[in-house]
């Protein structure tokens, strides 16, 4: 299958999903955290119902900087200011219900712009969130950091079908159940095994793209694709056929290109 067959494939499970999501109930498998509002990509709970679902989740609906957005229109900025400080870290794999995530141990930091962030956790979504002038990707990762004052940014990486990702692919040998976390003691992973070669980047303030939606996001695409294969696609899809919230309004915000 090709990547664009494939793709467009993606944006019609999207758009099912949405359908649906009026009569029936979720086909995500959903791992309910205790205390929190269930949500989904489909179902009764999917996004066009979010800010609905809590008063801790209205800033899905009523947010005016939500994330994830179609990247155009981008305007030259400075050069990138981007360096990342990954450093080798033990695989622990979570299976949160909604994705697969894996959890990063203390000491890994990328600064952008002069500003330190920690590596707290990376997970997956599919089809990709964002878009580039249009343009989908298969997947999407996302490196989320924090600052010493709480702040988030988040490093997204488009993954294009192409040639295997051994990193990922070890992540996908060692996936628990739903809501469980597997902390393999025998294996090291290196999120930097992760990033393309060119460092530009599109910047833009947003959200999470996740319950509950939290705005002052600072989001950093990088514009350089990584690339998976097929069947780790496929293995993912799985468990998670479709785990991507739909485009949002820019609302005026600007996106900014950082060239290296």
């Amino acid at each position: 299958m090709s990547p664009i067959t494939r793709i467009s494939r993606k944006i019609l499970l999207i758009f099912a999903a949405f359908v649906f999501g009026l009569f029936a109930v979720s086909f995500v498998p959903i791992f309910a955290v205790e205390g929190a509002p269930h949500w989904s990509y489909g179902g009764a709970a999917n996004p066009t119902r979010w800010g609905d679902l809590s008063t801790d989740f209205a800033m899905c609906e009523a947010g005016k900087e939500q994330s994830p957005v179609n990247i155009t229109g981008a305007v030259k900025g400075s050069p990138a200011k981007i360096v990342f400080h990954y450093s080798p870290a033990p695989l622990v794999v979570f299976n949160n219900g909604h994705t697969i995530q894996a959890n990063y141990a203390k000491g890994s930091t990328v600064t952008i712009d002069g500003n330190e962030y920690e590596l707290l956790q990376f997970h997956f979504h599919t089809p990709s969130e964002h878009t580039i002038d249009g343009k989908a990707s298969a997947m999407e990762l996302h490196l989320v950091h924090r600052n010493a004052a709480g702040k988030l940014a988040v490093v997204g990486i488009m993954l294009d079908e192409g040639t295997e990702n051994p990193l990922i692919h070890e992540i996908w040998q060692n996936i628990p159940a739903a809501g469980k976390t597997n902390k393999v003691s025998d294996r090291t992973i290196n999120a930097a095994d992760l990033l393309p070669k060119s460092k530009a980047y599109f910047s833009y303030n947003g959200s999470l793209t996740t319950p509950p939606c939290s705005e002052s996001v600072k989001w950093n695409v990088l514009a350089e694709p990584i690339t998976v294969s097929e069947e780790e696609i496929d293995a993912f899809q799985k468990l998670y056929q479709v785990d991507a919230r739909p485009l949002q309004p820019t609302n005026g915000r600007v996106i900014t290109l950082h060239r290296e």
